[in-house]
């Protein structure tokens, strides 16, 4: 009974770390832009989840900016800065306008525009600041990316099907109809 009673616990551990990795993963996922067609992060994320300051992080970058040629990261425009802070889905806990240091206090103009990094970039910054933290939060969104990328596959699949069973139906459609109508001129005559 002790052995079945520690295997109870043991799962129950398991299937407590395993929610929390859901969780985790569901947080970064939430964190991850599409922008230029590309899924990226935003550096004010990546601080966030590496426990460094946005200063610190992009200081790093620039220190090192030939790692990061324009594939792995950019430098959102000012356009592309106003329409995330203006998304009405987010709310101003997610997306306060104090990341974007913000010009003589009203809150209507950007200072410095974010970076956003893509799943190479995340994992070259991740070679640069060396931390534990770094290296553990860059294989969860690793993971991160990788799960969104199996789940627009799914969807593409999953189109692709409804396309295919949608033409089905037409076609039996057409040939109710015929029917129909072969059935009405028999009754005709």
């Amino acid at each position: 009974e002790y052995i079945r009673e520690r295997s109870r616990c043991q799962f129950g551990i398991m299937k407590k770390e395993k929610t929390s990795r859901m969780d985790e993963l569901a947080t970064i996922q939430r964190k991850i832009y599409e922008i230029r067609g590309q899924k990226v992060i935003l550096d004010r994320d990546l601080a966030a989840l590496y426990q460094v300051e946005t200063r610190v992080l992009n200081q790093a970058v620039k220190r090192n900016i030939e790692r990061f040629p324009e594939d792995f990261m950019f430098q959102l425009t000012w356009e592309e800065a106003e329409i995330l802070r203006s998304q009405s889905v987010m709310s101003s806990a997610d997306f306060p306008r104090s990341q974007f240091v913000t010009l003589k206090g009203k809150g209507k103009n950007i200072k410095y525009l974010p970076y956003a990094f893509t799943e190479h970039g995340v994992i070259m910054l991740a070679s640069l600041l060396r931390s534990n933290i770094a290296i553990t939060m860059s294989v969860q969104i690793t993971r991160a990316f990788v799960a969104m990328r199996q789940a627009i596959s799914a969807l593409a699949a999953t189109e692709s099907k409804i396309e295919l069973l949608n033409e089905r139906v037409e076609k039996l459609n057409m040939y109710i109809e015929e029917v129909l109508r072969d059935q009405n001129e028999i009754n005709e005559t």
